[in-house]
């Protein structure tokens, strides 16, 4: 499946708009699809960034928003057999978006503040904290929200950091600068300028200068000359590492707001555009940032007091960071997939906290009278069993979710060294007998198979188990024979690779759960 993607970048506009549009061309190639960037692009830095990603980026060749521009898209989106063309930038008006719709693909449009006057957009996503269906009241009847920080999309260096603790420093001393992609106003010349009245004993500075940044060797002059304990960094690659490594952080109202509160990484903020106002309110009011204002109007003196009191505030960093980490929790390009590739469930590992809830399902009157060992199980021998499980590299537990993020199932893959695995499932009570057994198993089937190197699932059944026997022969197992497995006869049932089933989304019973 291919995607299309509509963003650009530049001096004046930014980088944001083409970075959180890579997060989810990422999650698309994850999903195994290929993304295509078509872009009016003036940063050559980000340019070669998507080409790293290995996606591809073609130039415009019409003036953006344009009529000429829609056409074109449109056309090679045609072409290249796309699925969606996804839409992200305020020049994009209802003429252009009218031209797209009338290819017949899915049209997603990313927004931030509700500037349109009709949307006619299939999927409407807007990640901003104050992101309300008010918003989009003038839509067409199928247009489908995608409204809050919980659609938040974050690239997939930042996703490896899901399970990181942040240790809260009492002498914090760290301090990050990230202005965004361009920083026309050179806004960051102002925050470092601002550093030399900072009382902090072994204060270090890291200053980030965007791909579209034309200042850096003003910057660097700058840095040089006042002999400041500041490094600069220029369009890096490694930025989780530097939230990570941050106290506290001065950024603008950004996109880049969103990936400092997945790291719990407290934060000043200075507004440089008119729609990161509410953003910045937002979050000051939420607790999870200091919102300064319109940087026009922020003296150096007020960021030098900013910087000074958040440093020495451990208990309102702690309260910051972990108010950030409930706000966005980094499945946000799941959830925006779950919805274009039209599937009623997504899977995901399964976390500790999730524990609890295996125990109740396994412990199931009907789950245990299918299983190979039907007494109950206790909470201590499940505890242990589960923490073996959870930290065994051959084990692989996933659980599934549907669009209201309420858990339907589990999967687990016990794999072998010869690309077998053997798999378990179980289904919550309240959604048997609706389909999801044999969708469960053949999206995680698909999934084993697309990130591991196992190349075939076994899955041995009980005779009687008529309901698991169905559900694993419309999800294409082919029944092998029978074996013994704890002293019970055992159905024997394989589906190896490149065996992929037919079953569609519109198989489930339960269509709006």
């Amino acid at each position: 499946m291919n995607l299309i993607i509509r963003a650009d970048a530049g001096a004046q506009l930014g980088t944001g708009h083409v970075m959180r549009c890579l997060a989810l061309a990422q999650a698309w190639q994850d999903a195994g699809g290929r993304a295509i960037f078509v872009t009016a692009m003036e940063a050559p830095g980000l340019q070669r960034r998507l080409n790293l990603e290995g996606l591809e980026v073609l130039p415009l060749a019409a003036p953006p928003g344009s009529a000429d521009d829609a056409i074109q898209t449109r056309n090679l989106a045609q072409k290249r057999e796309a699925s969606w063309i996804v839409v992200d930038g305020y020049h994009f008006g209802a003429n252009y978006r009218r031209i797209l719709k009338g290819s017949g693909l899915g049209l997603l449009l990313v927004d931030d503040h509700g500037y349109a006057d009709h949307y006619d957009a299939d999927m409407i996503l807007n990640q901003n904290i104050h992101a309300h269906e008010g918003l989009y009241v003038n839509r067409e009847p199928y247009a489908r929200l995608l409204l809050g920080t919980r659609y938040v999309l974050l690239r997939r260096e930042f996703l490896k950091w899901r399970d990181w603790k942040r240790r809260v420093s009492e002498a914090a001393r760290n301090v990050l600068i990230t202005l965004g992609g361009a920083d026309p106003a050179n806004v960051t010349l102002q925050v470092i300028q601002a550093l030399p009245q900072v009382k902090r004993e072994g204060l270090e500075v890291i200053a980030v200068v965007g791909a579209s940044n034309p200042h850096y060797r003003e910057l660097e002059s700058f840095v040089r000359e006042s002999q400041l304990p500041v490094r600069l960094k220029s369009n890096p690659m490694d930025m989780p590492e530097l939230m990570a490594w941050a106290d506290v952080a001065i950024s603008a109202g950004g996109s880049t707001c969103w990936e400092m509160a997945f790291m719990g990484l407290p934060s000043i903020i200075l507004i440089l555009a008119d729609h990161q106002r509410p953003i910045a309110e937002q979050l000051d009011k939420r607790g999870v940032a200091i919102n300064l204002g319109w940087h026009e109007t922020v003296s150096s003196a007020h960021i030098r007091q900013a910087i000074t009191s958040l440093l020495v505030a451990e208990k309102s960093r702690v309260e910051m960071a972990r108010r950030g980490k409930e706000l966005v929790d980094g499945e946000g390009c799941a959830r925006v997939l779950m919805g274009v590739q039209g599937r009623k469930l997504r899977l995901r590992p399964v976390r500790e906290e999730e524990g609890r809830l295996l125990w109740e399902w396994a412990n199931d009157p009907e789950v245990r009278a299918a299983s190979f060992s039907t007494g109950p199980i206790s909470w201590d021998e499940h505890a242990r069993w589960f923490a073996g499980k959870l930290h065994n590299p051959t084990c692989h537990m996933l659980l599934a979710l549907d669009p209201q993020d309420r858990p339907v199932g589990q999967v687990r893959f016990d794999m072998s060294k010869d690309g077998e695995a053997e798999i378990g499932v179980s289904i919550d009570k309240s959604k048997r007998g609706l389909g999801y057994g044999s969708y469960l198993i053949d999206l995680a089937v698909e999934e084993i198979f697309r990130t591991t190197s196992a190349r075939a699932v076994h899955a041995f059944i009980k005779p009687g188990n008529k309901s698991s026997l169905r559900a694993f022969e419309k999800a294409k197992f082919k029944r092998l024979g029978v074996e013994t497995v704890r002293g019970n006869l055992a159905l024997h049932y394989v589906r190896a690779i490149g065996e992929p089933s037919d079953l569609q989304p519109s198989d489930l019973q339960d269509m709006n759960p």
